[in-house]
């Protein structure tokens, strides 16, 4: 399994969540990794709003990945949140964002780190990847969806990682 798969469960996922702007995103998202990792939501933000400074996590094609790096923690942590609607996060092209993976790994990094933030924007490269996250209904499905990724750091598996689709980003 990938490391986007084996990172996210299904209480990690959260649909058609109601919030107005790039601030509540990352509050909610915040709250969300705190809670898997033990720590304040105050710490959390602060690092995941002092990663957004240092510039955008946005991709473009209306998804984005924040994350941060924090020496309180010793495991990674991830959450996958798609919004309602689709709302300003500084993207490239400019596109407003309505599909999210919030990360947060350990200061040091590992392999592992690398390898899930690599697979993670190969994931959201796809197209038809992107479109079917937006129609999962439930998150059991999302769950499947992310699981089912090919993991390119498995020795006999394609280098690209890439799934079926069409690559965009």
């Amino acid at each position: 399994m990938n490391p986007v798969g084996e990172l996210l469960g299904i209480d990690d996922i959260q649909l058609d969540v109601d919030v107005p702007d790039k601030a509540r995103l990352l509050q909610r998202l915040a709250s969300l990794l705190a809670r898997r990792l033990h720590l304040s939501d105050a710490e959390v933000l602060e690092s995941l709003m002092a990663r957004e400074q240092l510039g955008s996590t946005g991709l473009g094609h209306g998804v984005a990945i924040p994350h941060a790096r924090m020496p309180q923690c010793n495991a990674m942590a991830g959450v996958f949140v798609r919004t309602k609607f689709a709302i300003p996060f500084d993207a490239p092209d400019r596109k407003p964002v309505s599909l999210f993976l919030g990360l947060v790994v350990p200061k040091q990094p590992i392999e592992r780190h690398l390898q899930l933030l690599a697979t993670a924007a190969t994931m959201f490269d796809d197209r038809t990847f992107r479109d079917t996250l937006r129609a999962c209904l439930e998150p059991r499905t999302v769950r499947e969806l992310l699981e089912a990724w090919p993991d390119s750091s498995t020795p006999g598996k394609a280098a690209t990682g890439a799934g079926p689709g069409t690559s965009d980003i």
